[in-house]
């Protein structure tokens, strides 16, 4: 693979902290494209529970990666990786700088740092463990991938659906783990694209503040319609057991719409799993060695160091 040579601003942090409002600010000085790193802002129709950004800033703004699948398709990191280098080629065409912000960790990771050879997936064993999971549930299995795969056990939310599966999936086909499988690609060295030009950095504010804005933007959402998202999502036939639909936000209006928790069980809920995300986000982030910290209302800060160390 190419080394890449135009500029790439990356923009991370964990939910609510402002990504999307100071990316339009580096957009008018950095002349930038936006390419989003987010898992479930590429499904179509899932807007609101997603906070993607509205029509008009769109158009403003070329965004990609965003509405280009289906909520019952699947879209993982090696998906991502190929999307998003070819936006970057096509950006880079333009003469314009890259702009990847977004809060899908796993997503900068495959990126930088390369994926093995993704197994093909297996349609009748991915069935198999779809009917498994409706039947004995997330805990049970999130239970057999923690005997089979310690590592990926841990590193692994049970309600991480998509990656649940996957993990026993790839067991299943290959007879090795998820985890044995990374190791071997970096052993060989398979690592990901080569930046040339490229500026990390991280968005973050105090716990008390983060966890308020959690709380508004989840009553935001609320009234903006995503209860009757969810249910016309379910009426175009996309159901509670898919990945898309256990992601945070649609599992707790399912878990409403199908009678299990009242509104305001499922408001406080949404607002502490959100809150539960966002320190998973950060702990993922932690770990890259490679952001800068900026507080989420440092934007001067921020974009005179970007502007120093890209020479923009």
């Amino acid at each position: 693979m190419k080394p890449i040579d135009c500029p790439v601003i990356v923009l991370v942090g964990p939910t609510a902290v402002g990504k999307t409002a100071l990316s339009f600010r580096l957009v008018e000085r950095f002349n930038c494209e936006i390419i989003s790193m987010d898992s479930m802002q590429v499904y179509r129709s899932m807007d609101i529970g997603t906070a993607k950004p509205c029509l008009e800033d769109r158009a403003a703004v070329p965004h990609h990666l965003i509405d280009i699948a289906d909520p019952d398709e699947q879209y993982d990191a090696a998906c991502f990786v190929a999307d998003a280098l070819a936006a970057i080629d096509a950006i880079a065409a333009r003469s314009k700088t890259v702009l990847l912000t977004g809060g899908t960790g796993l997503y900068l990771k495959a990126l930088f740092e390369g994926l093995f050879e993704a197994l093909p997936a297996d349609k009748a064993i991915r069935e198999q463990l779809q009917a498994r999971l409706a039947r004995e549930g997330r805990a049970a299995l999130h239970a057999e991938l923690y005997h089979i795969d310690p590592t990926a056990g841990a590193r692994i939310h049970p309600n991480d659906t998509q990656r649940l599966l996957r993990g026993l999936e790839i067991f299943q086909i290959s007879g090795r783990t998820w985890t044995e499988l990374l190791a071997e690609q970096q052993r060989a060295g398979q690592g990901g694209a080569v930046f040339n030009r490229v500026y990390q950095a991280g968005l973050r504010c105090d716990k008390v503040e983060l966890h308020e804005r959690i709380a508004q933007r989840t009553l935001t959402m609320l009234k903006s319609g995503l209860i009757e998202e969810v249910e016309l999502l379910r009426k175009a036939g996309y159901g509670p057991e898919l990945a898309s639909m256990q992601a945070i936000g649609y599992r707790h209006v399912n878990t409403f719409l199908d009678g299990a928790w009242s509104k305001a069980e499922m408001t406080e809920q949404l607002i502490i799993d959100t809150r539960k995300y966002a320190k998973r986000q950060m702990t993922w982030f932690g770990a890259n060695k490679e952001l800068r910290w900026f507080r989420r209302d440092d934007y001067a800060a921020l974009a005179d160091e970007i502007a120093q160390v890209l020479s923009l």
